[in-house]
C-alpha cells in the first residue's frame, strides 16, 4: 500500500498572514494579505488547560483573562472570511469555544480528521495572523496533530459548525517559546473562527453493491471484514475494481490524501499479510501507494468500501519479503475510504 511511512497526520501547508505585532489596544481586522508559509504545530504533550490561567496571567500581569469569549464579537456568513472584533489586549482564564453557527453533520472526536476554513488572530496585540478563506483553500489535517487548544475546540463539534475558540498560551504555542515569525509570545492567548468543513467517516456507509460472481468474497462485521479466496481459480491478468458499498462522500483524485482502513491478502494463500482493522487507519498520499491503488481508487468516493484485485506488475513485481509476498503475486485488497482531500 503506503511505499512511505505511515504518517499520524497530514502536513499541509496553512495560509499565513503576518501583521505588525505591537502591544496596543487595538481590534483584528479580516483585510490582511498573505505573506508567508506556516504550520500548526503539534502542542506539547505537557500542555494542559488546568495550567492555563496561571500561565497565561503571569506573562501578561496587566490583563485580566476574560472568563468567557462574550467580549469578542464575529459576524459574517458561515464559508465566508468572517469579521472579527477582539478588545486587545485579551486574554482568557482557560481554552474554551462557542458554537455560533451549529451544523447537524457528523460530530469530531480527538481520533478524526478534518477540513477546516480558518481565522486566527493574536488575542494579546489583536493581530491577525493567519486565515485560509482569502485562498479559498480549506485546509486538512489529523485532529491530533494540531495545538492543544485547537483539539479541544473543534472535538465535539459538527460538520456545518463555526466555532469561535480562545486559546491559553500554555495550549497554544508557549511550549515552543512563542512563534516570532506571526507575531506570537510565550503568554500570548489566540483567538481562531473555525468553519468545519468535513470530518472523516469511521467506516463504510452507504448503499451495498452485489458483486458479479467469480469474485473473492468478503464477510464478516463491518469493522473486521474477512476475504475468502478460491486460491485454485485463476486470478484475473489486469486489475479488477469492485465497490461492495457505495459511499456519498468526496471522490478520490489522482492528487488526494487519502485516509483507509484496509486489508490485504495473496491469492496463492489466501492469507491476509497485513490489515488496519483492528488496529489504526493510515494516512496518506495516494500517490505513495502501489499502481494497482492509484489507478482503481480514483473516482472511489469516501464511504465506499472497495474490493481491489492487483496483478504482479501492479502490486510488488518483484514480491514483498516484509510481509512474506513472494514475486509474481496477485494481491487482494478490501479497503474502506474514510476521507479525502486534496491540498
Amino acid at each position: 500500500m503506503f511505499s512511505r511511512r505511515r504518517v499520524g497526520g497530514l502536513v499541509v501547508a496553512l495560509l499565513t498572514l503576518l501583521l505588525a505585532a505591537c502591544h496596543s489596544s487595538a481590534s483584528a481586522s479580516s483585510s490582511a494579505s498573505p505573506t508567508t508559509t506556516q504550520f500548526i504545530p503539534t502542542a506539547s504533550p505537557s500542555a494542559s488547560t488546568s495550567a492555563s490561567a496561571s500561565a497565561s496571567a503571569s506573562a501578561h500581569p496587566s490583563i485580566k483573562p476574560s472568563t468567557t469569549l462574550d467580549g469578542i464579537t464575529v459576524t459574517g456568513d458561515l464559508g465566508k472570511l468572517p469579521t472579527v472584533k477582539i478588545p486587545a489586549p485579551w486574554g482568557v482564564d482557560k481554552t474554551q469555544s462557542k458554537t455560533l453557527v451549529q451544523g447537524t453533520g457528523p460530530e469530531v472526536t480527538a481520533s478524526s480528521m478534518i477540513e477546516v476554513n480558518y481565522w486566527g488572530a493574536n488575542g494579546y496585540t489583536g493581530s491577525v495572523f493567519d486565515e485560509s478563506f482569502t485562498a479559498g483553500k480549506p485546509i486538512s489535517y489529523a485532529v491530533n496533530g494540531f495545538i492543544t487548544g485547537f483539539q479541544t475546540g473543534v472535538v465535539g463539534q459538527k460538520v456545518g459548525s463555526r466555532v469561535l475558540i480562545g486559546i491559553t498560551g500554555p495550549d497554544g504555542y508557549d511550549s515552543n517559546g512563542g512563534n516570532a515569525n506571526i507575531g506570537i509570545e510565550v503568554g500570548d492567548c489566540l483567538v481562531f473562527i473555525v468553519d468545519i468543513i468535513s470530518v472523516s467517516a469511521t467506516g463504510p456507509s452507504g448503499a451495498t453493491v452485489t458483486p458479479p460472481s467469480g469474485l473473492p468474497t468478503v464477510s464478516g462485521d463491518l469493522k473486521a471484514p474477512v476475504v475468502a479466496i478460491d486460491t485454485k481459480a485463476t486470478p484475473p491478468s489486469t486489475l479488477a475494481v469492485q465497490p461492495l458499498i457505495k459511499g456519498t462522500g468526496k471522490a478520490v483524485t489522482a492528487a488526494s490524501t487519502v485516509r483507509v482502513d484496509f486489508a490485504e491478502y495473496a491469492w496463492s494463500t489466501g492469507k491476509v499479510v497485513k490489515q488496519t482493522y483492528g488496529y489504526a487507519p493510515l494516512d496518506g498520499a495516494l500517490s505513495t501507494t502501489i499502481p494497482g491503488w492509484q489507478t482503481g481508487l480514483v473516482g472511489q468516493t469516501v464511504g465506499s468500501r472497495v474490493l481491489l484485485i492487483v496483478p504482479p506488475a501492479q502490486a510488488y513485481p518483484s514480491g514483498n519479503p516484509r510481509i512474506d509476498v513472494k514475486s509474481g503475486e496477485t494481491m487482494v485488497y478490501v479497503i474502506d475510504i474514510l476521507f479525502s482531500y486534496d491540498a
